[in-house]
C-alpha cells in the first residue's frame, strides 16, 4: 500500500505535500515547545479547515513549494520544475534526501498520491484535477501534471 503524506499545502496550487520531518533545534540540548490557540483534534489538513490542524501541518510537513515573505512561492521539496511551452505540461523534480519519518524515501508516486487525494477534497484541488488529463510518474524523483489547458493558478 502507497503511503500517503499529508498536509498539501503546494504552493505551486495551494497544496501542500506532508512529508514528516524531525524538528531540532539548532542546539540539540533546546527543546521548541508551543501553545496552540486550540486543541489539536485532528492531524491530516485534507479532512479539516480548522486553522490548528493548519498550523500544526505546517511545522511538521514539508510543502512542494512554500511562500517566501513577499508571498511568491518558492520550491521546498522540489529542487527542479520544467514547464512546457503551451503550459500544459508541468514537470517536478523532487530534491535528494527526502525521507519519510520511518527514512523511507518519498517517491513521485507518494507525491502523486498525496495530489490525487488532495483533489478529491479542497475546492480548488478540484478545479485544477477538472483541467488535468493525467499526473504521471516520470521517475522515481520527478512527476509530469499533463493539462487539457493551462491552469493560472499553477504557479
Amino acid at each position: 500500500m502507497k503511503r500517503v503524506a499529508a498536509g498539501l499545502l503546494l504552493a505551486l496550487l495551494g497544496l501542500g505535500l506532508g512529508v514528516a520531518t524531525p524538528a531540532v533545534a539548532q542546539d540539540a540540548n533546546k527543546t521548541l515547545r508551543i501553545v496552540p490557540h486550540a486543541g489539536l483534534a485532528i492531524l491530516d489538513p485534507i479532512w479539516t479547515g480548522g486553522y490548528i490542524t493548519r498550523n500544526h501541518g505546517y511545522m511538521i510537513y514539508d510543502t512542494l513549494f512554500g511562500m517566501d515573505a513577499q508571498g511568491t512561492p518558492q520550491p521546498q521539496m522540489v529542487q527542479r520544475r520544467e514547464v512546457g511551452k503551451d503550459r500544459k505540461a508541468w514537470t517536478f523534480t523532487l530534491r535528494d534526501g527526502l525521507e519519510f519519518h520511518d527514512g523511507k524515501p518519498v517517491t513521485s508516486e507518494d507525491v502523486i498520491a498525496s495530489l490525487v487525494r488532495w483533489g478529491k477534497r479542497d475546492a480548488l484541488g478540484q478545479k485544477l484535477m477538472a483541467v488535468t488529463e493525467a499526473i504521471e510518474p516520470v521517475d522515481p524523483r520527478a512527476f509530469r501534471f499533463r493539462l487539457r489547458e493551462p491552469f493560472g493558478m499553477m504557479l
